[in-house]
């Protein structure tokens, strides 16, 4: 594990810029429940932003014009560029290469968001392509929504119509993923306890059903070479009785974390360390990092291709014990304190990474330090994604509205931006086989930051 310096001054730890916020607008049959954002999503070309107001609503926003709103001020009133819900008779009519404003009425509570773009050149794994319902160009983006009925639906973001709806899950969509490389693979993470492949280009038909959890499945993410899928879930409940109350810990036999292999869709290896449930996985830029997110106070980033723990993020510093997240114990780890981690996400450059927690923080990480370079006040944060050029970060709350900061300023180095090109190609394992310096090898293998 990579070893930092234990002392920081607290003069260093500076407050993220607030760029603007979506507001929900609230309704007459408002709900105490239903309104959580749990998702938000950029498109792959950074052309569109997507959230989830609350209920059954998904906004789709224009990216740059968004941006215009927050530079002209009228943050909280950039959600009505448009209030219509688009027409599905004149949807084919919209202009494919003007981004405009859509809600889309998913038909129920809506739990995840994804994007995905196609390429033509991957072929459907099907063999009668040319039965073909759907034929994806150049320029296709698509929207998946993941609905508490455990129905997936496929909607295109240019016109909004609704092409597919995918049914075989029998709880929650609790998060989707597109596979990077334009095939328009999707995974989803269900409650029930399964991941499943779907094959877009082949008409949404369903591929695979991944088993091996033992309990929800929170999340799940594509490594950027579209070979490995890491998942995510809760583990089970042990109790034992002490004077006056029952204490209730996570059994330390029960795995939260599981790496599939997506070209013969088995598991690799399952990754061991975390106390608590795991709620949110990403993996970096070049593959080489994986960052885990769980209800044990704790953010660890590990080395994927051989399970191993590079760092942790969140441990507490008696100098500014208010921004930290207290290490995980029995206690801590056993039932909501506060200090659960919920969202974890990395930015485009590799070397920030972006965590929210339950003590009304957002942080802002960079892999070279043990504390934050920067926070947020966020309340009742529940997801966070940066965008696609990494230059801001959105985070959803359980009211339903969207917060954004830009991203710590930062010039990467030559040497971190030759490693990345280097992990983008070549496992932990090919790596260590390069006639190198021991020194070169730990950089290269992020043991050294």
């Amino acid at each position: 594990m990579a070893s930092f310096p234990d002392f920081v001054n607290e003069d260093e730890i500076a407050r993220s810029r607030s760029i603007g916020e979506l507001i929900s607008p609230t309704s007459p049959f408002e709900q105490k429940y239903g309104r959580e954002n749990w998702t938000v999503a950029f498109a792959p070309d950074g052309s569109y932003f997507a959230w989830s107001q609350g209920h059954r609503i998904v906004k789709l926003v224009p990216w740059t014009q968004c941006l215009k709103n927050f530079a002209a001020g009228s943050t909280k009133n950039s959600v009505n560029l448009t209030t219509g819900r688009l027409s599905r008779q004149n949807s084919d009519a919209t202009p494919r290469n003007k981004p405009q404003e859509h809600c889309i009425d998913c038909g129920d509570i809506v739990w995840s968001l994804a994007f995905g773009s196609s390429v033509p050149e991957k072929q459907s794994l099907c063999v009668n392509i040319e039965w073909h319902r759907f034929k994806f160009g150049q320029d296709q983006l698509l929207l998946a929504t993941g609905l508490c009925n455990g129905r997936i639906k496929i909607w295109d973001v240019y016109t909004g119509k609704l092409l597919l709806n995918l049914m075989d899950h029998a709880e929650i969509v609790r998060d989707l993923t597109f596979a990077p490389d334009g095939s328009l693979i999707l995974v989803s993470a269900s409650r029930d306890k399964t991941l499943r492949v779907w094959d877009l280009k082949d008409d949404g038909n369903m591929m695979k059903v991944l088993r091996g959890h033992q309990n929800w499945v929170y999340c799940c993410a594509f490594s950027p070479d579209s070979s490995m899928l890491c998942s995510v879930g809760a583990g089970k409940a042990v109790g034992f009785k002490v004077p006056y109350f029952y204490m209730f810990v996570k059994s330390q036999s029960i795995t939260f974390v599981f790496l599939w292999d997506m070209d013969k869709y088995t598991m690799i290896r399952k990754l061991e360390g975390h106390h608590n449930d795991v709620v949110a996985c990403e993996f970096s830029p070049d593959g080489a990092l994986l960052a885990t997110a769980s209800y044990d106070t704790r953010v660890y980033v590990w080395d994927p291709h051989i399970g191993s723990i590079l760092f942790e993020l969140g441990y507490v510093n008696p100098r500014i014990k208010s921004i930290y997240i207290p290490p995980p114990t029995p206690i801590f780890a056993g039932g909501d304190n506060g200090r659960w981690v919920r969202s974890v996400s990395f930015s485009h450059d590799g070397v920030h990474i972006a965590s929210l927690a339950d003590d009304k923080l957002v942080r802002f990480w960079r892999i070279d330090r043990s504390h934050p370079v920067e926070v947020a006040p966020l309340n009742k944060g529940l997801c966070c994604a940066f965008s696609t050029d990494g230059s801001v970060l959105a985070a959803g709350t359980q009211d339903g509205n969207v917060h954004f900061w830009a991203t710590p300023s930062y010039v990467s180095s030559l040497q971190h931006l030759c490693r990345m090109a280097i992990r983008r190609v070549m496992t932990t394992n090919q790596v260590q086989k390069l006639p190198v310096p021991p020194k070169v090898m730990e950089f290269l293998s992020y043991q050294i930051i």
